[in-house]
C-alpha cells in the first residue's frame, strides 16, 4: 500500500502528464505555434531531433542512483519506443532517440510508473541533481552525499523559482575525499563533503561552467553546516534569478555573472538573499521524498545471492580478460568482502537487452541499485568477492565485459550530429575510431590519460577537462564543407586537485583525428620528463 504522499505524488505527475499530451496534441493539430509549445516541451525534457516528425527524451536520475526496477522500465521503454537502445549523458541521465511526439506522453506515464520523470531535466531551470557513484561504499568517504542530493533535487523541482531561470542551472554532490568524481568545478554549484567539529556539511564553489568559455567555480563557503545546506543553495540561484542575463542566451549562464562582477559581488548579493531566507522563510526541506526518486526505497531489498547468474568456480579464473577486467573495472568497498563493479558502456549506449541484463545482475548479486558516473559508466555495488567470477561471466553474455574502465579506450562522447540540432560532427564515429587507435598503447602513463569528444562547442562531453579533448567544428575546404574538430590537450586537474581546461592546438579534419592521436602519444612517450 502506498503512502498518501506518494499518491498524491503520482497525482500530480499523471496530471502534468496529460497536460503535456493535450498540448502536444494541439500543436500537431496546428493549434499552438512551435514558438510557444517549444520551451513547454523542453522544460518537460523533450528536445527536437534533427530528424523532423521526431524527439529525443531525456530521463532524469537524480543523484545518478537507478533501482534494479526503474532499470528494467528503462529497458522496457528502449524496446517500445527508443528503437531498442539508450543514451547515458554526462550528467547522469538517461535519453531516447527517434520518438514520435504522439507517443511522449505514453512513455512519460511508462516512467511514472516507477518514479522516474522527465520534468525540468530542460529548458532554464534546475537540472538533473548529479551525485558520486561512490557513496555510500568509497572507502575514503567522508560521509554519504545521496540523501542530501535527492532531498535538494526534490526540493527544487516544480517550484516558481526555479521553473524559468535565465539559463539551465546544474549541482553537483561529492563525498569522496581522494577524488572529484562529479566534476564539481563545472557546475553553478559544486558541493564537496566536510566534517568539522563532528558536525557534517559541505564546501560550496559557485559558478563553474563549459561551453565555448569554459569558466572553473569559485569558492563560495569553506564550510555550510547540513541544516542550512538548502536555503545556502536557494540564495544563490536566487542572485542567478536576478541578475543573469536573461537578453543573451549565449551569456546568461552563472558563470558570466561571476565572470562580469566577480565573486566578491556574488558574495554581497548571495548574503543578503541567505539573510532574507533566515528571516521570512525560503523553500523548505522536503520531510521525504516519493519512492523510486534518486533511488530511494522505503524498505531496501536483500542484498542479493547471485543465485540467477551463471555459475563458475569462485576465485581467479586464470583468464587473461577476467584478470584485465578485475584489474581495471573491480574496485573493493569500505564494507568488508563486497566490491564495486564499473561496467564500461562504450560511449554511454545501451540495449534493452543490456539494460535488463544488468536489472537482473543488480537484483540477485548486488544491493539492486544501479549507479551513473558521469563518464557514462554504470557501478553495481554491494558484489560478494566469491561472486566475481560470475558476475563477469553474465556481463561478458551481455557484451559489458570490457576492461579498461577509466583508462585511455574508455572514451567520452556525446551522439552529435546524428541527432542533435547543434551537432556539427557525428561524435561516436570518431570515439570509436579513436578507441580503436589507442587500445594499442601498454604504456602505463598513457593508459592514465583520458579522451572526451564533443560534436560542437557546447562541451556536452565535457571535452575541456580531457588530457585529450575534441569538439566539432567545420570547414571549407576547396569549396567543399568538410568536418573538422578542433584539438584540445592537458585538461584534467593539476598537482593541487584543482581543475584545468584544455589547450587549443589546431583544428584539424575529422579523418585525420586518430593520426593525430597517435603523433601527440607517440611525442608523449618519447619526450616526458620524469614526475
Amino acid at each position: 500500500m502506498r503512502s498518501e504522499f506518494d499518491q498524491q505524488h503520482d497525482r500530480t505527475v499523471r496530471e502534468e502528464i496529460e497536460v503535456f499530451r493535450r498540448k502536444a496534441e494541439e500543436f500537431l493539430a496546428g493549434e499552438i505555434p512551435e514558438d510557444e509549445f517549444r520551451p513547454f516541451r523542453v522544460k518537460h525534457g523533450i528536445y527536437g531531433q534533427r530528424q523532423p516528425g521526431v524527439q529525443m527524451v531525456r530521463c532524469k536520475v537524480p543523484g545518478g542512483l537507478l533501482t534494479s526496477r526503474q532499470v528494467e522500465q528503462l529497458a522496457r521503454i528502449a524496446d517500445e519506443f527508443g528503437g531498442g537502445r539508450g543514451h547515458l549523458t554526462t550528467r547522469q541521465n538517461i535519453q531516447y532517440h527517434f520518438v514520435p511526439l504522439v507517443r511522449v506522453a505514453g512513455l512519460m506515464h511508462v516512467l511514472a510508473d516507477v518514479g522516474l520523470t522527465n520534468r525540468e531535466a530542460g529548458y532554464n531551470t534546475v537540472r538533473n541533481v548529479t551525485a558520486c557513484p561512490w557513496s555510500g561504499i568509497a572507502r575514503d568517504e567522508v560521509f554519504d552525499v545521496r540523501p542530501y542530493a535527492r532531498k535538494v533535487a526534490y526540493a527544487f523541482l516544480r517550484q516558481d523559482l526555479t521553473g524559468n531561470l535565465p539559463r539551465k542551472f546544474k549541482i553537483a554532490f561529492d563525498g569522496c575525499a581522494g577524488q572529484d568524481c562529479t566534476a564539481g568545478a563545472i557546475n553553478d554549484i559544486g558541493l564537496r563533503a566536510v566534517v568539522r567539529d563532528g558536525v557534517r556539511g559541505f564546501r560550496m564553489v559557485i559558478g563553474g561552467g563549459l561551453g565555448p568559455l569554459p569558466t572553473e567555480a569559485q569558492l563560495l563557503d569553506e564550510f555550510v553546516p547540513e541544516e542550512r545546506l538548502l536555503n545556502r543553495c536557494e540564495a544563490v540561484v536566487r542572485v542567478f534569478n536576478q541578475y543573469g542575463n536573461r537578453d543573451n542566451k549565449n551569456k546568461a549562464r552563472m558563470k558570466f555573472v561571476l565572470r562580469e562582477r566577480g565573486i566578491e559581488w556574488l558574495k554581497e548579493h548571495i548574503e543578503i538573499e541567505y539573510a532574507d531566507i533566515l528571516a521570512n522563510g525560503g523553500i523548505a526541506w522536503p520531510a521525504q521524498v516519493p519512492e523510486g526518486f534518486g533511488g530511494y526505497l522505503s524498505e531496501p531489498q536483500p542484498l542479493g545471492d547471485g543465485a540467477l547468474l551463471p555459475v563458475l568456480n569462485a576465485g581467479r579464473t586464470g583468464d587473461a580478460a577476467y584478470d584485465a577486467w578485475v584489474e581495471t573495472n573491480v574496485e573493493h568497498q569500505k564494507q568488508t568482502g563486497y566490491a564495486a563493479v564499473t561496467v564500461r558502456v562504450d560511449q554511454g549506449n545501451l540495449t534493452g537487452v543490456q539494460l535488463r541484463g544488468l536489472a537482473r545482475i543488480s537484483s540477485t548479486a548486488g544491493d539492486g541499485l544501479v549507479r551513473v558516473a558521469i563518464r557514462q559508466n554504470l557501478l553495481l555495488a554491494f558484489i560478494p568477492l566469491d561472486l566475481l567470477p560470475r558476475v563477469y561471466a553474465a556481463l561478458r553474455d551481455l557484451g559489458l565485459a570490457e576492461p579498461g574502465a577509466g583508462r585511455i579506450e574508455d572514451v567520452v562522447t556525446c551522439p552529435g550530429a546524428y541527432t542533435c540540432n547543434l551537432g556539427l560532427t557525428k561524435t561516436m564515429d570518431l570515439g570509436a575510431a579513436l578507441r580503436d587507435t589507442v587500445r594499442q598503447y601498454t604504456d602505463s602513463q598513457v593508459q592514465r590519460l583520458s579522451i572526451k569528444a564533443s560534436g560542437c562547442p557546447n562541451a556536452c562531453s565535457h571535452h575541456w577537462t580531457a588530457d585529450l579533448g575534441f569538439f566539432g567544428n567545420v570547414r571549407k575546404v576547396d569549396g567543399k564543407v568538410v568536418p573538422h574538430y578542433q584539438m584540445l590537450l592537458g585538461g584534467g586537474y593539476d598537482e593541487r586537485g584543482m581543475m584545468r581546461f584544455g589547450v587549443a592546438v589546431q583544428s584539424i579534419p575529422a579523418r585525420l583525428a586518430p593520426q593525430a592521436v597517435t603523433r601527440v602519444l607517440d611525442h608523449f612517450i618519447a619526450h616526458r620528463q620524469p614526475g
